[in-house]
């Protein structure tokens, strides 16, 4: 079944436009109609010419911190070296560790209690 409007169903149509929103209203609604129908189509097609476009300006090479040499080539250096690079990374380990879990307790003196309705005693 085609989708269309027959002429006299046109003609309804504008008739009922025109008591509805008077003579006064409708040419404004009809240009406001088509500068809405204008920009639609302006930026639908903005829309798929500007994507790939932007695809490739967006895509930016990633850039990464060159690494220590001694990180890059754990052959060349002795094994003394090896040894106190592992000592060394392992203390820092444990520093940051012990920092991060380290809690401070008040002492009994200072600890006070909350009651349920907010007042500290």
């Amino acid at each position: 079944m085609p989708i269309g409007f027959h002429p006299s169903q046109l003609l309804i149509l504008f008739l009922l436009a025109l008591l509805f929103f008077g003579p006064k209203r409708l040419p404004e609604m009809g240009s406001a109609i088509g500068r809405t129908i204008k920009e639609f189509k302006k930026s639908v097609e903005g829309i798929g010419n500007s994507s790939s476009s932007k695809d490739e300006e967006e895509y930016v090479e990633p850039k990464t911190a060159p690494a220590p040499e001694k990180a890059l080539n754990p052959a060349s250096m002795s094994l003394d070296e090896l040894e106190r690079e592992i000592a060394a990374r392992k203390a820092a380990l444990a520093a940051k560790e012990a920092a991060q879990s380290e809690v401070k307790v008040a002492p009994e003196s200072e600890k006070k209690e909350v009651t349920r309705d907010g007042k500290v005693s």
